[in-house]
């Protein structure tokens, strides 16, 4: 539901306090693709004379090579990226677990990179698969009590993180802050 930007969010953890907000905010943006522009090439996310063509920013120079370069600090290194973050992410934040099409729709990735991302998670042991009570040729997919824990972990560490960032901040800049990233946030185009 969009939010108009005039208070602090209600959907946001620990009661809605401005820090709680901002790092909502700043883990709802992370990793957003941009709606590819209509002169990009099939398989590319770059457009025509954009250096590497499909695939370059994958382990390109921007992030030395190493497949964690660019994770926050909160990530654990054997969670990998932000994608399988936004996953964690979405279904902690679901009332019960999801399809692999709404988590593709919900951390704005395709249904084929979505059922990557919920098979690697299944083998880190912080998801699992479970029979749809509707449909019993689909599944549904919900973390497990360790993808829980460690939701919560990082939630915490993302939390000191902003916490330690806002140090300097007076409680008006704090409450400014929060309420244009959540409006930032609920504006963003999903790609």
């Amino acid at each position: 539901m969009p939010h108009d930007g005039s208070s602090p969010r209600d959907d946001a953890p620990h009661g809605g306090d401005d820090a709680d907000a901002i790092a909502a905010a700043l883990a709802r943006l992370r990793g957003r693709r941009m709606p590819r522009p209509p002169w990009a090439e099939e398989g590319s996310q770059h457009g025509p004379g954009m250096r590497g063509g499909p695939g370059w920013m994958r382990g390109g120079p921007h992030r030395g090579g190493h497949p964690h370069a660019g994770s926050p600090p909160w990530v654990p290194p054997r969670l990998g990226g932000p994608a399988r973050m936004r996953l964690l992410e979405t279904l902690a934040q679901a009332s019960g677990p999801l399809s692999v099409g709404e988590i593709a729709d919900a951390i704005g990735v395709d249904q084929p990179r979505a059922s990557r991302l919920v098979q690697q998670g299944v083998e880190l042991g912080v998801v699992r698969r479970e029979a749809d009570p509707d449909d019993a040729r689909r599944t549904r997919v919900a973390l497990t009590d360790a993808g829980s824990a460690l939701v919560r972990g990082f939630r915490g560490d993302r939390r000191e993180a902003v916490d330690r960032a806002l140090s300097s901040f007076t409680e008006q800049e704090r409450a400014d802050l929060a309420r244009l990233l959540n409006k930032l946030a609920d504006g963003w185009p999903q790609g």
